[in-house]
């Protein structure tokens, strides 16, 4: 196995599924002869040419309704976004287009579409520039949701994504271009809708997804000193949800911490506290907590964002609340 960046991995993977299928192209600003804002399409203008990895203007709007309409012809295009922030400029076409082609046209028509790029914060961006939609797309019938928080997971579930046949959300993050990790040279997918038990614990679980599962992995060796084991579980998906996994382990531990960086309200960890309510109450030994943003626009001043940022002490601290170690 070779070591690999998240960067290096999303580029495998689209040139993967483009050499296996030349319906696959891939459309977005700066993914042709930049490389990819973010370098995670180097390569492959070379290899693929302009008509397969396109240049667009400035025109989310624009090229997302091109993108749709591409897979009424039979094309399966990856649209790249420079963040999901500017996704709110083709909204329309995601939501009134892609998510609803196949059940207002009666099953006639699928809308294979990868829709990618990061999402959520990345440090001193500022309040438009620094927010997380993934609650706001998982809240829409017809669209899948995936959010990825390693480079092995993405190579994966990117590949995955490419060959579903309903239009997938693919969320990333500017600060894990360059996380690494081993990553076998065989070709491999991981499943839509399946999480992960990252770490096996006995005392308390904890659910999260995306970067800031790096908080809870740092809380978890905190609270091992203390004689704590958490276990800590990696959505990967959060449409579908992986609900068995979630309860199986609250079973287990009787207790959940829910760590996700959104705004708290109407959030993927208010669905999941209700969820565990409806079907492992009787399981639960303490009340469910969950750890989010604080419910303002993200800061640009350092000190204001690491307050407004999730941090792995409130992941120790909401976790001895719970064990009634507070």
């Amino acid at each position: 196995m070779a070591i690999k960046t998240f960067r290096e991995v999303i580029a495998e993977a689209m040139s993967e599924e483009m050499r296996r299928d030349e319906s696959v192209y891939l459309m977005g600003e700066e993914v042709a002869e930049y490389n990819g804002a973010y370098k995670a399409s180097k390569g492959m203008l070379e290899e693929f040419g302009p008509k397969r990895v396109i240049d667009t203007p400035i025109a989310e709007s624009g090229f997302t309704g091109i993108a749709v309409g591409s897979t009424l012809t039979g094309c399966r295009p990856i649209v790249e976004y420079m963040t999901f922030n500017f996704s709110l400029v083709a909204i329309d076409q995601i939501v009134n287009n892609a998510a609803k082609i196949l059940q207002m046209s009666g099953g006639q028509w699928n809308c294979p579409i990868v829709f990618r790029g990061p999402t959520a914060s990345a440090g001193q961006l500022g309040a438009t520039h620094s927010q997380a939609f993934e609650n706001w797309f998982a809240n829409v019938p017809g669209l899948k949701v995936v959010i990825p928080s390693n480079p092995y997971d993405a190579k994966g579930l990117l590949k995955s994504a490419i060959r579903d046949n309903d239009p997938v959300i693919f969320m990333e993050s500017e600060q894990m271009y360059g996380d690494k990790m081993e990553i076998p040279e065989e070709e491999y997918l991981i499943p839509i809708g399946k999480a992960e038990i990252k770490r096996e614990g006995t005392d308390v679980t904890i659910v999260s997804f995306g970067k800031i599962i790096k908080q809870a992995y740092i809380a978890a060796e905190e609270l091992a000193k203390d004689g704590i084991e958490a276990e800590i579980i990696d959505l990967r998906t959060v449409r579908p949800l992986d609900y068995d996994t979630i309860i199986t382990s609250v079973k287990k531990t009787n207790r959940l911490v829910i760590l996700e960086e959104a705004w708290p309200l109407a959030s993927i960890s208010t669905e999941i506290a209700y969820m565990v309510q409806q079907k492992a109450f009787d399981y639960l030994d303490a009340p469910v907590k969950r750890i989010t943003t604080k419910d303002t626009s993200a800061p640009y001043a350092p000190n204001l964002f690491k307050e407004w940022f999730p941090q792995a002490k409130e992941v120790v601290a909401a976790v001895k609340a719970v064990m009634y170690k507070s």
